[in-house]
């Protein structure tokens, strides 16, 4: 006879959970990525002197915008729209620009440079905003 524990295992929360927003601010954010450029508008965004590295932002963007989120659902009198978009378009521009800084590994196999292949078309070509690329969870932006 055979016992069965009591114990039930769960998949753990990701460390990034996917946003969930309204269609209207991802829209908006994704039609604000023509006009993003990063050296001028981030440094306004986060309120300081300099530019870092692409990617090393982007967890304070999401501590943000999530902060953000939250006085738009309570319907704080704080909450800024204008800001609010302004940072969805700067977190979805950062996780392009950090994916792109990615290090390639030197020993890549013909099935790695395959996807990538295939992942640089689907950026470049502007792929639908409801087609994702194999390998990345970075919306592409018409």
């Amino acid at each position: 006879m055979t016992a069965m524990p009591n114990v039930i295992a769960f998949r753990p929360l990701p460390a990034n959970p996917p946003l969930r927003r309204p269609r209207l601010l991802i829209r908006a954010a994704r039609a604000g990525q023509s006009g993003w450029r990063r050296e001028r508008d981030l440094p306004r965004l986060l309120r300081s002197e300099g530019c870092p590295r692409p990617g090393a932002v982007l967890s304070r963007l999401r501590a943000e915008e999530a902060r953000m989120n939250e006085a738009r659902l309570e319907g704080a009198a704080e909450y800024d729209l204008q800001r609010h978009v302004m940072l969805m378009i700067a977190i979805l521009a950062e996780m392009r620009a950090a994916v792109a800084e990615a290090p390639v590994p030197v020993e890549m196999t013909a099935r790695a440079v395959s996807a990538t292949a295939v992942r640089a078309a689907c950026d470049a070509a502007g792929a639908l905003a409801r087609i994702t690329c194999p390998g990345t969870t970075i919306p592409a932006h018409p």
